[in-house]
C-alpha cells in the first residue's frame, strides 16, 4: 500500500464492533502499516531535526535579543529598535512552532494508543520499540545537553573583570541553557517512548483483542 503524505495523519481504527465486518488480514495489514508511520513521526530523526531547528530558532531570537542590548548600550537606538523587533518576531515564531508540534505530538501518541489497541501482531508490535531511534535520540540529546552545560558554566566562571561583559555572559549563559532545555526535552521524549514500549498491558484491557504494548 502507499505511503499516507508526510502531512497527513493516519486515520483512527474503527470501533471494535465494525472490526468484527472488517477482513482480518486488511485491518492487520492497516495497523501495521499506520504503526510504523506513526512511530517514524513520533520518534524519527525528522522529529528530532524539527526540534532542533525550533531551538535554533529561539537562539537566533535570543542573539537578536542581545545585539539589540549591545547596539542601545552604543548609543544605535535605531539598530537597536530593528534587533529588538526582529528578535521578539523569530521568538514568537518559534514559541508558535514549539506549540505546533506540542499539539501534533499529542495527536500523534493518541493514534498511536489506539491504533495499539485495536489488535494484537507481535511482528508490528516488535517493530514499534525502535531501539535504534530510541538510541540516536538518547546519546544525541546527551551530547547536546552536556555541550549546553558546558557553555553556560563556562561563560560563567570563566568571566574575567574588565575583559568580559555582563551582557557576553548573559548570552551564552542563555544560549547553553537554550541547548540544555532541548536535550531535555529529547531525553523526556526518548524514555517516555520507551517506558510506553515496554509497559504490560492492563490488567483489564478496554478491547477483546488487546495488544502486547499499554497506553501511555
Amino acid at each position: 500500500m502507499p505511503r499516507l503524505p508526510a502531512r497527513e495523519l493516519p486515520p483512527p481504527p474503527p470501533p471494535a464492533h465494525l472490526r468484527e465486518w472488517l477482513d482480518e488480514g486488511v485491518v492487520r495489514a492497516d495497523r501495521a502499516r499506520f504503526l510504523a508511520d506513526l512511530s517514524r513521526r513520533s520518534l524519527g530523526l525528522g522529529r528530532l531535526l524539527s526540534l532542533w531547528c525550533v531551538a535554533g530558532a529561539f537562539a537566533l531570537g535570543w542573539t537578536l535579543a542581545g545585539l539589540a542590548v549591545t547596539a542601545f548600550a552604543a548609543g544605535g537606538g535605531l539598530g537597536g529598535i530593528a534587533c529588538s523587533a526582529a528578535g521578539a518576531a523569530v521568538l514568537v515564531y518559534a514559541g508558535l512552532c514549539l506549540a505546533r508540534g506540542a499539539r501534533q505530538e499529542r495527536r500523534v501518541r493518541r493514534l498511536l494508543c489506539a491504533w495499539v489497541l485495536a489488535g494484537h501482531d507481535p511482528e508490528a508490535d516488535a517493530r514499534l520499540r525502535a531501539p535504534a531511534r530510541s538510541a540516536v535520540w538518547l546519546t544525541a540529546s546527551l551530547a547536546l545537553g552536556g555541550f549546553g552545560l558546558w557553555l553556560a558554566f563556562a561563560s560563567a566562571s570563566g568571566a574575567r573583570p574588565g575583559t568580559d561583559t555582563y551582557g557576553e555572559v548573559a548570552y551564552f549563559t542563555g544560549f547553553g541553557m537554550i541547548l540544555w532545555i532541548t536535550a531535555l526535552l529529547g531525553l523526556a521524549k526518548a524514555t517516555a517512548y520507551h517506558r510506553w514500549t515496554h509497559t504490560p498491558p492492563p490488567a483489564s484491557p478496554p478491547l477483546p483483542a488487546p495488544s502486547t504494548l499499554a497506553g501511555v
